[in-house]
């Protein structure tokens, strides 16, 4: 004991001269690295915010300047942001600007080698940060950050050294009576007692079986934590028309975006002698309308509007939105033989049913497959005409535009294109039906991108193309390498833009929308409500879901009276003999279910079938207890994401279908098998029943993920992409004209 003694006295008396003397070494170190990392922070951020401090000085208001400042100043360590003129006086600052200072004070405490002040009870870090537009200077910005963390640190850091040197201190002082053990009990027998496990040391072994229900609860509320830290903070940077216009500009340099599709965004008709602008009921039109917004570019699309002719320039023009302009929409223009063959024939006929796997027989003629061949070249036309540059960036959207991309590509070989196919993609034996697989797969395989909703779809194509065309895969990096160009392929979930300012503050209160829809649909108070918004496709589940709900009413008849369910649902392609079909089994259907249960005078189902605005659509999701998205098969189904952004009370509930494509991003939802009546309807019961509580909770994580993973992060992900692999098309040409030189 003595020895030991004499061993630990020395070494315990230096571990606490050592922890006296680091401890002030590692407070100014750590105030020094602090300091300078705010200052390098600021002077970063006032670099980022210039340009849109510019932009909003003009407001005359000062709102524009006001938001953004109150968005800037969302970070936890920044305090306040102000903008001072040049004469020193403050034009504009956000809500949290202290009252204590001005511009005067300000400048004087930024110019100090030590610019840090007391403010409020606590200290901040002041700097001044020159803002300049064309026309010269404009004035300073000015950011005060909080310095109450670099204390906080300072003492986790104080902590965290006193129990690190603590900590060596006891293995050294362990190490120190094992060596002197050894050193008694002799090197030979205290090496055999340390492997059979004897003395001071144990050998590692499994954790005991008695605290695995305590590690398992233990990992349960730390996820539970950290889903509530996620939701009450939100996302860490989210996007937005501005961050993706900010990355156009970053990344690709301003390039020119052209979108091709067959939906037009806005269709203008001729309504009782005069033209109405209407949106059509499209999940693409969505997702992409919000984009072109931010991306300021041209939208090829067909001119399917009885008065379109009327509102389009000589070059076949118009600049939408209505109300406000933002973009460029071309407009192309097909006779009834076209429309008939390439749109409702081979696209709707023929690649619709395939992709779907619907149980409804593709058609394939080899008339619908020339005009689809030909309205697919005029459709390449076209983006060439609109092209400002051989190198611009085209987005091909859906399988109406299959051979495009190829098209594009042997007349741009320096475009950047990306094809994103929105519904689903079938296994290679099923799209083996297709008379003419050869030259759509050669046509998708054009694009320098190509993306789908899930990897699963992803999966799939590269399988197809790995059946029927002599191509080199890489499965590791997702890449087909055909006819001397390589193609990635890459999943991308759709998604939405969320509504504008505070979960979207301009809709009337949930209250005032569900009165609204009770009144209009003559419902009494504390009725349920139950929503579908489709269109008229055998792949949205309709029959399914009325089935569902049929099934609800014989289980539970307790709801007969209370409950009503209504299905928006806009009628599309009524040329097809399939789609009309539907359409009037829908109807019966419906009729059925209603003579049956509508004992009181009150329609158990509601269907209307008629095309629904926006606001129209909004009002009933807010107005909804329960919304239900039954797809047979989906690429992705915006209806559930739009129906959870509008839920800013955050109750309701969604019954989603496992065959869309939203389901792996939603698993909040009440995910079911459509085709099982018997699980749908329990579904139902349940979310008829499901408390407030419970809906808030799965509500508000649905909600954070549909805000974070929003339309502007789709096509951030896709844009970046696409940046990425022009920087490296750029590099390796002028690789090549060096080793040309």
């Amino acid at each position: 004991m003595r020895l030991q003694l004499r061993f630990l006295l020395p070494l315990l008396i230096v571990l606490g001269v050592a922890a006296w003397l680091a401890v002030p070494l590692m407070d100014r170190l750590t105030l020094r690295w602090f300091a300078r990392d705010l200052a390098m922070r600021g002077s970063l951020l006032a670099t980022a915010l210039a340009e849109s401090v510019v932009d909003a000085t003009p407001d005359p208001k000062g709102r524009k300047l006001r938001a953004l400042f109150d968005r800037a100043a969302q970070d936890e360590r920044l305090v306040a942001i102000g903008l001072c003129s040049v004469d020193n006086h403050l034009i504009n600052a956000s809500q949290s600007f202290p009252k204590e200072l001005d511009c005067e004070s300000t400048k004087e405490i930024a110019s100090q080698p030590d610019p840090t002040r007391r403010v409020g009870g606590g200290t901040v870090q002041v700097g001044r940060h020159p803002v300049t537009s064309e026309a010269g200077p404009i004035g300073d910005l000015v950011l005060i950050h909080d310095l109450s963390f670099i204390e906080r640190r300072s003492q986790d850091t104080r902590r965290y050294l006193i129990l690190l040197i603590a900590g060596m201190g006891g293995v050294i002082a362990l190490v120190t009576m094992a060596v002197a053990q050894l050193s008694l009990r002799g090197w030979v027998s205290g090496t055999r007692a340390l492997l059979r496990g004897e003395g001071l040391l144990r050998p590692l072994g499994p954790p005991l079986p008695e605290l695995a229900p305590i590690a398992a609860d233990l990992r349960s509320r730390l996820r539970d934590l950290q889903d509530e830290y996620r939701r009450a903070h939100g996302p860490e940077t989210e996007w937005g028309a501005e961050r993706l216009q900010a990355l156009l500009r970053s990344q690709l340099s301003g390039d020119q975006v052209i979108v091709v599709s067959n939906r037009e965004p806005y269709i203008h008709q001729r309504v009782d002698g005069r033209i109405e602008v209407q949106r059509p009921a499209s999940g693409l039109v969505t997702a992409i309308e919000p984009v072109m917004r931010a991306c300021s570019g041209t939208w090829v699309a067909h001119g399917s509007g009885s008065a379109d002719r009327e509102t389009v320039d000589r070059d076949d023009h118009v600049r939408l939105p209505p109300d406000d302009p933002a973009y460029h929409l071309r407009r192309i223009w097909l006779n009834p033989a076209e429309e008939q063959g390439y749109y409702y024939g081979f696209a709707n006929e023929g690649l619709w049913p395939l992709c779907h796997v619907a149980h409804v027989r593709p058609v394939f003629r080899e008339a619908d497959w020339q005009h689809y061949r030909e309205v697919n070249r005029r459709f390449a036309d076209a983006v060439v005409q609109e092209a400002r540059s051989d190198d611009p960036i085209v987005l091909v959207q859906d399988y109406h535009f299959a051979l495009v991309p190829a098209m594009l590509r042997e007349r741009l070989p320096r475009a950047t294109i990306l094809t994103f196919w929105h519904i689903p993609w079938p296994n290679p034996e099923s799209f083996g039906i297709c008379p003419w697989r050869r030259e759509i797969l050669q046509g998708m395989l054009g694009s320098t991108i190509l993306g789908f909703h899930t990897r699963f779809h992803c999966k799939n194509f590269i399988e197809t193309v790995d059946r029927y065309l002599e191509a080199r895969i890489e499965h590791e990096h997702s890449t087909i390498a055909y006819g001397g160009a390589e193609t990635l392929i890459e999943s991308y979930p759709i998604s939405i833009a969320w509504p504008e300012g505070e979960s979207g503050s301009h809709w009337p209160p949930v209250d005032e929308c569900r009165r609204r829809v009770f009144q209009h649909l003559g419902l009494p108070e504390g009725h349920k409500l139950a929503v579908g918004v489709d269109r008229f496709d055998y792949t949205k589940g309709i029959l399914e879901r009325m089935h569902a709900v049929e099934r609800l009413l014989e289980k539970h008849p307790q709801w007969l009276g209370r409950f009503t369910f209504v299905q928006v649902a806009a009628p599309t392609r009524g040329q097809l003999d399939e789609y009309r079909e539907f359409q009037e089994r829908i109807h019966r259907v419906a009729q059925r279910i209603n003579e049956r249960f509508g004992a009181t005078g009150r329609p158990v189902v509601r269907l209307l079938a008629s095309h629904h605005g926006p606001e129209q659509v909004n009002e009933l999701y807010r107005a909804a207890n329960i919304c239900m998205v039954t797809s047979l098969h989906d690429g992705m189904n915006l209806v559930c994401k739009e129906f959870v952004a509008a839920r800013d009370d955050e109750q309701g509930v969604l019954v989603l279908s496992r065959f869309a494509g939203a389901a792996r991003e939603m698993p909040e939802a009440l995910i079911v098998n459509p085709y099982h009546v018997e699980e749908t309807a329990d579904a139902l019961q349940r979310a008829l029943e499901m408390p407030a509580a419970e809906q808030r909770e799965r509500m508000a994580s649905l909600r954070t993920t549909v805000r974070e993973f929003n339309v502007y992060r789709w096509a951030g992900r896709m844009l970046t992409d696409a940046a990425r692999w022009r920087l490296r098309r750029r590099i390796e040409e002028r690789v090549e004209r060096h080793s040309a030189l």
